[in-house]
Parts: C-alpha cells; structure tokens; sequence
C-alpha cells in the first residue's frame, strides 16, 4: 500500500476543512480495501475495534453530527453495532453514501458559523465549522487505528 499525502491547498476555511476530511475519509477506506470478511471482523483488543467497525462507526459519527444534531434528521442515523449479515463492501458503500448526504447539508449550510438545531443538555451547542474539525479529528483518530490493525494483518502500511 503506496503512502499517500494529503495535497496542499490554498483556500478559505471551509474548503481547506473538508478538503482535508476527504482525504481522511478516503485514507480510512483505503485500509480495508483488500481484507477478507473474515480479517474485517478481527479485533487485537479487547474493546473489539476492527476494521468492519471502524467503518461502521465513521459513518455514524458523520450521522450523529450532521444528519442527528445539525440538520435535526435523528431518524437517519443508525448505530454502529456489528451484525452477523454485516460485510465489509456494504460497510465501505454505508460510508460513501454518508459523505454524500453529509456533503450535501453541508453545502446547503449558510456558512461555518450556522448553528447545529439539536444541542446536548447544558450545552451553549456547536456550529458547523465545530462539527466538521471534530469529524476531521474523529476520522483521522480512526484512520490511524485502521492502519496499526491492517499492518498487523498482513503488514500493508500506508496513508
């Protein structure tokens, strides 16, 4: 697995941001590209993080923000349990078809600033530009998990 880098980008903020998570998106997709079911599902520790959750639980935390507490869509958000019926290809489409609904609230945002419509009990709550670092920062943390799990796979390293 050839190292990749993110390209550099002279832009505003909200460009830079989501230009950045893409590629965070598409590191943690290209770490599972290749793993058999069976691999998919293998944890080294005992929490039971593995591939096939990792995926899972990217497109729910992309859910929970955008769709549940921005946009006040709760109903489309899903949980991040493994189920028996569960495969790694339907995971990786789960996901894709996440980014899309996710990039398309936020394109129909009026900027970073625009407040989320659902907030935490004892929250002031966040606005979009809080969301999107926060999904950067989620989805990096798990990219970099999927990346010890893979090379103790069968030793594929790289972004």
């Amino acid at each position: 697995m050839a190292d990749r880098r993110p390209g550099h980008l002279v832009a505003g903020e909200a460009d830079t941001v989501r230009a950045l998570l893409q590629f965070q998106r598409e590191s943690l997709v290209r770490k599972v590209i290749g793993v058999s079911e069976k691999d998919a599902r293998w944890s080294p520790v005992p929490s039971g993080t593995s591939l096939l959750w990792l995926m899972k639980h990217a497109s729910l935390a992309e859910r929970i923000w955008v769709l549940g507490r921005f946009a006040d869509r709760r109903a489309e958000v899903g949980h991040d349990r493994l189920e028996p019926c569960d495969t790694l290809g339907g995971a990786v489409a789960y996901y894709r078809l996440t980014w899309t609904e996710v990039d398309r609230i936020v394109d129909a945002a009026a900027g970073l600033d625009q407040r989320a419509l659902i907030t935490e009990p004892g929250s002031p709550g966040v606005n979009l530009r809080w969301i999107l670092m926060h999904l950067l920062e989620e989805t990096a943390r798990h990219a970099g998990h999927a990346d010890i799990i893979r090379e103790m796979l069968d030793g594929a390293a790289g972004r």
